[in-house]
């Protein structure tokens, strides 16, 4: 994965040039700014509508063609989240706001009123005031470096809602059904584990002092959080481009899937007794939130995505209104009794949003067993219109028609024509009476954002959905495909039967609205899996052929992306072979006996606590064996991917890493070291003999300045209050926690770090730009990282001094660091996520990760330079 501007071209592997070489590839992408802003067609389908008030329309039309204003998130957990937005709110933004251009104050970053805690925040500063004034540069830098370690993610405002609506607790069981890249995935997820820090340290103290634990659900699984989110996408490569964006967040209740959401698989679960003392064999995950952001037309991203100003036609949004009604059924039918799903889209179209809930409550058995949420209370402070209730709809041929009674009144008389096998009965306003003004329409001149819909569904009781009618022009359309604003292509099929044996709409490797400067095709590459095992990729842009079977919880046999059928019996547990070139390769998820000397070792070495679960550690090879890496998952991740095993479902991710074996010296080091991805779950659980503490900001500045410190002799007087307790410790792996302090020389928020302690130096175990993104927000200081390494005699592992090779555990850093970049080598910009959202596109030359990429799916605008 190259950097932008990379060579394309040159020599093939024959070594032949001409015809045998790999070929420059051709430039095709479009200047956005030379694209007009303007077409008659988009224009008068939405005056026509009457999206607006008559008298907004003027100001709809200006914010529709102006650029979309720059936005980022704070992420991680709440309290982290604070603390990098008051170094925001605190020093940058007074700097920023002292400047003055042309008499007047500098437009500086501003929070989202409506977002809980102003932890989003947007800017509109003009490119050339950016370009000239000393604080944005500083500002830049800051965004960079907190941007590079995750926490803070470029996203558009309005993609931020739908997560917001879901009323989500850590004890749910969430679907994302259409999640690449993942930024709402992340919201999620931090929502999932809101607390948990909190009361596992609350349960910690009381398990100190002999007390029970707290009562409450929240409190089940000693205060970690029980809920976990599935998050899917059909195209397998941007599968995997979620896996990276997710990766950031440390998180061992997430499992990644690749399939169609349009027919997505049932999930199995262990057996359960029923009330009649039985056993329940066939027993099926149901989810208690389900987030349904479907793939659509995406006018409402005209803002950043220029192209749809020339590409827009009245029939873009007809194409997908199908797919969009069974994905939504899909989601209902996975839904718990009291669930609730949250659909959304980037369209204004009413096909594809009201009209979509219509036909999916109609089909699902009406109000009575599915309902439609009021949402005016929600989000305080945020601006909307209410959804339609009738709107008309307009043909390829520009004709517009009120219902579905004029339509094939005009078959009767004049026949058929290519502009209205597009049109189905669903996409008309409903005969039924539904509230579907209770929706939200957020357009740009409300609040200077891209335009959405949200809705938010109730499942009232159990459902069988009715099947698709299916018009009988449909079945010339079974091959038929359409272009879509941005390029893509979409194949439009007859309806099925039945919704739980759906074939397949495939939808392009762009099959979220936002994408646009995603490349549809991908080069054959080498990969190297997580367990150092290589294999040819070629990522897929389509969905592949559903083949197999599998039972749906309402007993219906259904296609499914997989390998084995769910009524097959078990087969033996074999080695993953790639069956041809394009067929991915994915690591088997194996979990390790509790009992396995390896657990042992570490139990041992760190003083875990027996309440700290040891059953649910994985690794990925085929073996099964504790080679490199451990992945630990909570309980409900483990019972879906031993209960699945083989039965056809795509799990492309899961497991937070915790720990990761290094060379030891000697062998009453253990080799295991705490991954920082799982520390901030493990720590209240190990032992004082592996603790240190550390109280004054001065330590802290020089552990991060300073890489492999010595503390032989006397220099560990140097290493302030942390030099005596690291001489008592054993050499290996230990956890350094900072507590805070309201004290001068304190830290306000408290932090826990991997520390490795070698014969004669220690190493605080994390990548170089985490290190620069804390000086920085600490102590606003760039200073240079020393690596105190260099020119020692002792670099090896198993010197004479049996010192741990400081090369090693520094390798091991960056390797660290690497996993949390989010490469998109497909997306020409930006080269960093933060680079966009300031538009300077200087990164540091130091850093690590001036080559990762972040997508541009759910980004907050155009680049500002």
């Amino acid at each position: 994965m190259g950097k932008r501007g990379g060579k394309r071209g040159g020599r093939g592997r024959g070594g032949g040039g001409g015809g045998a070489g790999h070929r420059p590839r051709p430039d095709n992408r479009v200047n956005k700014g030379d694209i007009p802003r303007e077409n008659e067609k988009f224009e008068t389908y939405y005056n026509q509508l009457g999206i607006v008030k008559e008298e907004e329309k003027e100001a709809f039309w200006a914010a529709m063609r102006r650029d979309l204003p720059n936005s980022f998130r704070f992420t991680g957990s709440r309290a982290h989240a604070l603390a990098v937005q008051e170094r925001l709110r605190n020093h940058y933004i007074p700097e920023i706001t002292s400047i003055t251009y042309e008499d007047q104050y500098v437009d500086a970053p501003r929070p989202v009123e409506w977002y809980p805690d102003q932890l989003a925040w947007f800017m509109t500063t003009p490119k050339n005031v950016i370009r000239r004034f000393k604080p944005f540069a500083s500002f830049q830098k800051f965004l960079v470096a907190e941007t590079d370690v995750g926490n803070i993610t470029r996203q558009e405002v309005v993609s931020m809602i739908p997560p917001l609506l879901m009323d989500l607790k850590p004890h749910h069981t969430v679907l994302d059904l259409c999640a690449a890249p993942g930024s709402k995935s992340a919201q999620l997820i931090e929502m999932i584990h809101a607390g948990e820090e909190e009361r596992s340290r609350e349960v910690a103290a009381n398990t100190a002092q002999g007390l029970d634990r707290p009562e409450g659900e929240a409190f089940v699984d000693d205060g970690r959080s029980t809920g976990l989110l599935i998050a899917n996408d059909v195209d397998y490569r941007r599968a995997h481009m979620l896996v990276h964006q997710i990766k950031r967040l440390s998180s061992p209740n997430i499992i990644v899937t690749n399939h169609d959401a349009t027919v997505f698989p049932s999930i199995r679960v262990a057996p359960v007794l029923s009330s009649d003392g039985k056993l329940v064999q066939n027993k099926y995950l149901k989810f208690d939130r389900i987030l349904a952001d479907v793939p659509c037309s995406g006018d409402g991203t005209v803002r950043k995505n220029m192209e749809i100003w020339k590409n827009w036609t009245p029939s873009n949004g007809l194409g997908l209104h199908s797919t969009q009604v069974r994905i939504l059924i899909r989601a209902l039918q996975m839904l718990k009794v009291g669930g609730r799903v949250v659909y959304s889209t980037c369209s204004m179209n009413p096909v594809e949003d009201e009209a979509v809930l219509a036909e999916a409550i109609s089909r699902c058995g009406g109000l009575d067993l599915v309902e439609m949420l009021e949402t005016k209370d929600y989000l305080p402070g945020l601006k909307r219109y209410p959804g339609f209730k009738t709107w008309t709809i307009t043909d390829k041929a520009g004709r517009v028609w009120k219902n579905w009674e004029d339509v094939t009144k005009h078959k009767e008389d004049f026949g058929d024509d290519d502009a209205l096998l597009r049109l189905s009965e669903s996409m008309f306003p409903s005969k039924l009476d539904l509230p579907l003004d209770r929706a939200i329409r957020i357009y740009p001149h409300l609040q200077d954002t891209g335009a959405f819909f949200i809705a938010i569904l109730e499942k009232k009781s159990e459902i069988k959905a009715k099947s698709e009618e299916k018009p009988a022009a449909a079945q010339r359309l079974k091959n038929d495909e359409t272009s879509e604003p941005n390029g893509t292509r979409v194949k439009l099929e007859a309806a099925p039967d039945n919704v739980g044996n759906e074939e397949s709409t495939e939808v392009s490797a762009n099959k979220r609205k936002r994408d646009e400067d995603e490349t549809t095709s991908a080069p054959l590459k080498r990969v190297k899996s997580e367990e150092g095992q290589e294999s040819d990729v070629k990522p897929h842009t389509h969905h592949e052929p559903l083949t197999p079977k599998i039972k749906t919880e309402d007993g219906q046999s259904q296609s499914v992306n997989g390998h084995q059928s769910a009524t097959e019996p078990p087969r033996p547990a074999q080695p993953p072979k790639r069956r041809n070139r394009d067929q991915p390769f994915e690591e088997p998820f194996k979990y390790l006996s509790p009992t396995i000397p390896e657990l042992d070792q570490i139990t041992e070495f760190y003083n875990l606590s027996s309440r700290f679960p040891r059953d649910r550690f994985m690794v990925r090879n085929p073996e099964g064996t504790a080679s490199k890496n451990m992945y630990y998952t909570n309980a409900l991740a483990k019972e879906i991917l031993q209960e699945n095993e083989g039965k056809g479902l795509k799990f492309v991710h899961a497991g937070l890493k915790m720990f990761v074996k290094q060379d030891a010296p000697s062998p009453e080091v253990c080799p295991w070291r705490i991954q920082t991805d799982g520390l901030r779950l493990l720590e209240t659980w190990v032992g004082p003999e592996r603790v240190v503490t550390l109280h004054k900001k001065e330590t802290l500045r020089k552990l991060l300045i300073e890489m492999f410190p010595r503390f032989a002799g006397e220099e560990y007087k140097n290493l302030g209050e942390v030099g005596e307790q690291v001489l008592k410790l054993k050499m290996g792996c230990c956890v350094l926690i900072v507590d805070p302090s309201e004290d001068e020389d304190g830290l306000p928020e408290r932090m826990v770090f991997p520390l490795w302690k070698s014969v004669q130096s220690l190493n605080l175990m994390l990548p170089k730009e985490e290190r620069r993104a804390m000086l920085l927000r600490i102590f606003n200081d760039d200073t240079p990282l020393v690596n105190l390494s260099k020119g020692w005699s002792g670099n090896k592992a198993g010197d004479s001094a049996g010192e741990v090779a400081p090369s090693k555990v520094k390798e091991e850093a960056d390797v660290e660091a690497t996993s949390r970049k989010v490469r998109n080598s497909s997306s020409p910009e930006p080269e960093n996520e933060a680079e966009a959202v300031l538009g300077n596109g200087e990164v540091d030359a130091e850093a690590d990760g001036g080559d990762a990429r972040m997508s541009d799916d759910e980004d907050g605008g155009v680049p500002l330079a």
